[in-house]
C-alpha cells in the first residue's frame, strides 16, 4: 500500500489524499497544521492507550488465574468480591455526586427519546436514521399490528380505506390524551384551523354538531406552516413535537372527516453513526468509506441513488423545518436526529497509521481524529 510519511509516523496515502483533498478545504486548518497535531496527538495518546491495555491484561491474568485454583461456589461469593477490590477491578462506592455540564445539546440534558444505531459505512441506513428524526404516525399504524388485521383491515391488496379509518380513530384517541380539546373529543373535529386572538393566532377547532371549541392548554401549540396547499399545526407533549397536517386535497386527507392527511411525530432524536459493532470496516477502503459518510452527513450532502420496483430516486438528509410561532416570528426544528459517532474500540489497530517500526497504531484514535 503507497504511504505517506510524516515525522515519526507513516499514512496510508488514500487517507492522506482524502484529508488533504475533501475534509480539510472550506476549513481552517492547513495540511501541514493538521498533519503535525495528527502525528503528536496520536503519539501522546498511543502511550498512555498502551499502557492501559497492558494493564487491561494484566487484570485479565489475575482473574483466569484465580478461577483456575477456585472452583464456582455461590456461598464464597464475598470472597470473590473482595479479592476483585485486592487487584483493583473493583473499588468501593463513593460519595453520592451530581454532575453538571454546560452547553449540551438538549437532546441529552433535557428531552427523553428514542435513539437509533446504524452501520455508517452503509449510506442508506445511514440517511434513513438520520431522517427518523420526523415519522409519519399515519404510515406506522397502517403498517404495524397496533392495528388490527381482520378480512376488513387486511393488506394484502392495496390500500384499505377501511384500515385507514382504524388509523384514524387511533390517533383521535391518541390526541385526546396528548392534546386534549375544551369539552370535546378530537373524534367530532371536522376543522382545524387557525383564529387570532389579541393578536396571536390560536388553534380553533369546529365540531360535527358546528360547534367550535379549541386547546385546553393553548401552550401546547408551538407554530404552524402553510406549504403547497397544507396547513401544518405544530404542537409539544412532553417536550416533543408533532404535527397535524391539514390537506383537502390530499388522497388521505380527502378520507378524513377535518381533512387531516397525516399526524407527524418528532421520533428519533438521536443516532449513533456506528463505526464498530453493526460494522465491518478492516482495510483502507473500508475504512475510508467510514470517514467519507460521516464527511458527508456532517456537511449534510450524503446521498445515494436507490432503485425500488424499477424506479430510481435519490435519497437525501432531510432539511430543517420552517414554522411561525403564534406571534408572527419565524423560527426552525432539526430536520435530522443528532448524531454521534462510536469509534471503533481502542484495543484494536488498524494500518491506516504505522509508527516508526511499521506496527498499526490504535484505530479508535485514529477514527476520533
Amino acid at each position: 500500500m503507497p504511504i505517506k510519511k510524516l515525522n515519526q509516523l507513516s499514512v496510508a496515502r488514500p487517507l492522506y489524499d482524502f484529508i488533504n483533498a475533501e475534509v480539510l478545504p472550506g476549513l481552517e486548518l492547513n495540511a501541514q497544521d493538521f498533519w503535525r497535531n495528527f502525528e503528536q496527538i496520536l503519539l501522546r495518546f498511543r502511550e498512555q492507550n498502551f499502557r492501559l491495555l497492558k494493564r487491561r491484561d494484566e487484570l485479565q491474568q489475575q482473574i483466569d488465574q484465580w478461577h483456575q485454583q477456585h472452583d464456582y461456589d455461590e456461598n464464597r461469593l464475598d470472597e470473590y468480591k473482595q479479592f476483585l477490590k485486592q487487584i483493583d477491578y473493583l473499588q468501593d462506592e463513593g460519595d453520592d455526586f451530581s454532575i453538571a455540564v454546560n452547553n449540551v445539546d438538549e437532546e441529552i440534558s433535557r428531552i427523553a427519546g428514542p435513539q437509533l444505531v446504524v452501520p455508517i459505512n452503509n449510506a442508506r441506513f445511514a440517511i434513513n436514521a438520520a431522517n427518523a428524526r420526523w415519522g409519519s404516525l399515519f404510515d406506522a399504524l397502517y403498517g404495524s399490528d397496533m392495528i388490527e388485521t381482520t378480512a376488513q383491515t387486511a393488506t394484502d391488496r392495496g390500500f384499505n380505506e377501511n384500515r385507514a379509518r382504524k388509523v384514524f380513530e387511533f390517533c383521535n384517541d391518541w390526541l385526546d390524551d396528548v392534546l386534549p380539546l375544551r369539552n370535546a373529543s378530537h373524534a367530532d373535529v371536522i376543522a382545524y384551523r387557525l383564529t387570532e386572538q389579541s393578536g396571536k393566532q390560536l388553534v380553533e377547532v369546529e365540531l360535527s354538531d358546528h360547534s367550535r371549541s379549541g386547546l385546553q392548554d393553548d401552550a401546547q401549540f408551538v407554530g404552524y406552516a402553510e406549504n403547497d396547499g397544507t396547513l401544518v399545526l405544530l404542537f409539544s407533549h412532553h417536550q416533543l413535537h408533532f404535527e397535524i397536517r391539514v390537506d383537502a386535497q390530499h388522497n388521505i386527507g380527502r378520507l378524513h372527516p377535518a381533512a387531516v392527511s397525516d399526524v407527524v411525530l418528532e421520533a428519533a432524536l438521536s443516532t449513533i453513526q456506528d463505526c464498530e459493532d453493526s460494522v465491518s470496516a478492516v482495510d483502507v477502503e473500508d475504512k475510508l468509506q467510514v470517514y467519507r459518510n460521516w464527511l458527508g452527513l456532517m456537511q449534510g450532502s450524503l446521498s445515494i441513488d436507490i432503485t425500488k420496483a424499477g424506479k430510481t430516486f435519490t435519497r437525501r438528509l432531510s432539511a430543517d423545518r420552517g414554522y411561525v410561532d403564534a406571534q408572527g416570528r419565524g423560527f426552525t426544528l432539526p430536520g435530522r436526529s443528532l448524531m454521534f459517532v462510536r469509534n471503533t474500540g481502542l484495543h484494536m489497530k488498524s494500518d491506516l497509521v504505522l509508527d516508526q517500526n511499521g506496527q498499526n497504531m490504535p484505530e479508535g484514535l485514529i477514527d476520533a481524529l
